[in-house]
């Protein structure tokens, strides 16, 4: 069970394949697992890493809120890479992992050699949106807080397959790196230049409309539309997501 050390917060994470990196990240309140049904395809072309952001799974849940941040997360990102010996990377994720990967590549454009982008908004640039946002982080903290880890028999597919220690990391990241602090990931889609895919589930009704907007602001991206998947397009339809996927990178030339 590989972990790395990020200044005394241990961050568990997976390897598997060979060949250029791929790094995917989960969902909040999701782990790495939630990938597990698209390692095996992706491996044979790619060395694989999935990981657990901080506060999640089997990474450390530090108890100083300041450890909880956009930043701290893309830097996690950036280690993770240096740890497989990575200069650059295809970079993917669903829900926060997508929007952690759009933060990725404006902090580390150099080191993103292609983005994957599912079931995932951009952020907000009008400020009452994005306070609304947080305010709904906020109380899934409290939530946390009050009453623990919940009965994930009623959770997405993708936070089903999710093991926690407790609720406190859980908490933490919703207050640190599920709310937002400013507009530049969604300001930033247009300087995008690398190969992008939009995935989306078609009943993730949520994510429809932030799909439509990214695949737009993004130069040349192509947006995939998953029938009969909600949010958890990759978990809901894997072969049909695993395909548009292995598609969408032999398209932009990263697989032969």
């Amino acid at each position: 069970m590989p972990t790395l050390d990020r200044d005394g917060v241990k961050i568990h994470y997976d390897v598997a394949g060979a060949g250029p990196a791929l790094i995917l990240t989960h969902g909040y309140s999701s782990t790495g697992r939630m990938w597990d049904g698209q390692i095996a395809p992706l491996a044979e072309h790619f060395t694989v890493v999935t990981w657990d952001m901080r506060g999640h799974g089997r990474s450390d849940y530090p108890a100083d809120p300041a450890q909880y941040s956009e930043a701290a997360t893309v830097a996690d990102m950036a280690a993770l890479l240096d740890a497989v010996g990575a200069r650059d990377a295809v970079v993917g994720g669903l829900s926060l992992g997508g929007y952690m990967s759009l933060a990725f590549h404006r902090a580390h454009p150099q080191r993103t050699r292609a983005l994957l982008i599912v079931d995932t908004g951009p952020g907000y640039k009008n400020d009452q949106a994005r306070e609304g946002w947080n305010a709904n982080a906020i109380k899934r903290a409290e939530r946390y807080e009050a009453e623990g880890l919940p009965d994930l028999a009623r959770a997405g597919a993708e936070v089903r397959l999710a093991r926690h220690r407790d609720a406190t990391g859980l908490a933490r990241a919703a207050r640190g790196m599920l709310t937002q602090r400013d507009a530049r990931v969604i300001e930033s889609l247009p300087e995008i230049a690398v190969p992008a895919v939009v995935i989306v589930g078609a009943n993730d009704t949520p994510f429809l409309a932030a799909s439509d907007y990214m695949a737009a602001k993004i130069p040349g991206a192509k947006k995939v539309v998953i029938p009969g998947a909600g949010h958890s397009a990759n978990i809901d339809q894997p072969a049909a997501f695993n395909a548009a996927l292995l598609a969408f990178l032999r398209e932009a030339g990263l697989i032969a």
